[in-house]
């Protein structure tokens, strides 16, 4: 048998980190493992808009040239970053090229924190037209589901999702506008949180998505997601403590009027009840109430987000891709007859922040789709219409959380009948994160979830660190 030499693709963020600091491994070593696999895998995938080789290896050295590395969390990590965010040198693609801004002079602020705890900016990763979908093509290439390639990985994080899933890069960051972390972790078998609101400055696009969108990461690990999440919020590193007994609300209430969970992700519920009860929690069925306003608001503003930031970009509706085009003009329409209103945004999170104690419980469960993902084709071809309902029929459990302005953590749990990933939602109070990613580890303590899709890594076998 063929000797296979050690690589560190498959490590997980923290795993290299500790090599680096310690001098097990150079930074540069890392970044050329994973460059090698990138160069491998991701003409399958379509992942990455831009992979960074040269200037990332530049960054690399520059690490390794650092005389202390101890307060670095991300020594030598190499990241992804999703293509709306800025990285300085390279254009912000936006999702495609009729969106396309200049090379950015300066990085972005979630993108020098992340420089600042030692991570190397390996290249930019893929998105749907202005972050507008829960799945990931233009006419340039189809984003693919590491798990089954013929699948979307979702969106809009989607090129981060599926380059984690398939140990492109250990930890990816993306941004959360209606689920746009969450969904593609829930379909890649990822951790994904999107913090609370104000919790990690978003700066991002003409509003912020009308203030629903933050900046978080995508990961295979609980720990991992632990440390990107307080290198985003720019806070000191604390050891997750496995929480106390809770009381969680459990519901399979769907936001979406006639679209429910399918038969596997309500098992995946019913399992993650069994893993709280296993961890000394209480489970207690509990269901929002999402007021018909609610769905309408969360619409009005996914338009109108869309139609601020082409006003702001400076970009004609009709170069724009057909889907998007058509929803671009339904913004402009509701930005007209007032129906994107602040009042009804503070109203929904007044009334989610009240569920909690209305109901005595700590955390929310619920499903993180309703069905598996969509095929990956060439939705950027298709009508608004298809579109807008292979979003909402597979992923309707993420919104109304933006729109309140809550923290919400994606986890995996099991697998469906043909092999994709399961997962489920636990939402809290604000401020709640590190307690959310608590009672995620509880889970991957009890119940461990494959990092990696099947077949990948491709190269190697593995980290030659110790976890």
């Amino acid at each position: 048998m063929q000797d296979i030499m050690p690589t560190w693709v498959g490590a997980t963020a923290k795993q290299i980190a500790r090599g680096v600091r310690r001098g097990d491994v150079s930074a540069t070593q890392v970044l050329a493992d994973h460059l090698d696999h990138i160069a491998k895998a991701d003409a399958d995938l379509a992942a990455f808009r831009t992979v960074r080789g040269g200037e990332a290896v530049t960054e690399a050295e520059k690490v390794d040239e650092q005389e202390d590395l101890a307060n670095l969390p991300l020594a030598g990590v190499p990241v992804a970053v999703k293509e709306n965010t800025a990285v300085a040198g390279v254009p912000t693609w936006n999702g495609s090229a009729t969106v396309r801004t200049s090379v950015a002079e300066a990085d972005h602020e979630v993108v020098r924190r992340l420089r600042g705890a030692g991570a190397v900016i390996l290249g930019v990763t893929r998105m749907p037209e202005l972050g507008l979908w829960a799945v990931t093509d233009d006419d340039t290439g189809v984003t693919r589901n590491p798990w089954d390639l013929t699948r979307t990985p979702g969106g809009s994080s989607g090129g981060a999702a599926a380059a984690v899933a398939a140990g492109l890069v250990p930890i990816a960051h993306g941004n959360d506008g209606l689920g746009s972390i969450r969904i593609p972790a829930a379909c890649c078998g990822l951790v994904g949180l999107k913090p609370g609101r104000g919790v990690v400055p978003c700066q991002l696009g003409a509003e912020d998505w009308f203030g629903l969108t933050e900046h978080g990461m995508l990961s295979t690990t609980v720990a991992d997601a632990a440390v990107g999440f307080q290198v985003l919020a720019g806070r000191a590193q604390q050891k997750l403590v496995p929480p106390q007994r809770l009381r969680v609300g459990v519901s399979l209430r769907s936001p979406v009027r006639g679209v429910s969970a399918d038969a596997p992700n309500r098992d995946a519920v019913a399992a993650a009840g069994r893993l709280l009860a296993a961890a000394g929690h209480d489970t207690v069925p509990a269901d929002p109430v999402y007021p018909t306003a609610l769905g309408l608001q969360g619409i009005a503003t996914w338009f109108a987000a869309a139609a601020a930031d082409v006003r702001a970009a400076g970009v004609e509706r009709r170069s724009l891709q057909p889907r998007s085009r058509r929803h671009v003009a339904l913004g402009e329409w509701a930005l007209r007859r007032g129906y994107v209103r602040e009042a009804d945004r503070l109203a929904w999170r007044e009334r989610s922040v009240g569920f909690f104690t209305d109901h005595s419980v700590d955390l929310l469960l619920t499903p993180a789709l309703a069905a598996a993902p969509p095929p990956a084709t060439s939705w950027s071809a298709r009508s608004w219409q298809a579109n807008m309902l292979a979003s909402i029929r597979y992923a309707p459990y993420a919104a109304p959380w933006n729109v309140a302005g809550l923290p919400a953590l994606v986890v995996p749990v099991g697998r469906r009948p043909d092999g994709l990933p399961l997962a489920v939602q636990l939402v809290g109070p604000p401020g709640s994160e590190l307690l959310l990613l608590g009672v995620a580890g509880q889970f991957e303590m009890e119940a461990p979830w494959s990092r990696h899709a099947p077949g990948y890594p491709r190269v190697g076998t593995g980290s030659p660190a110790t976890a």
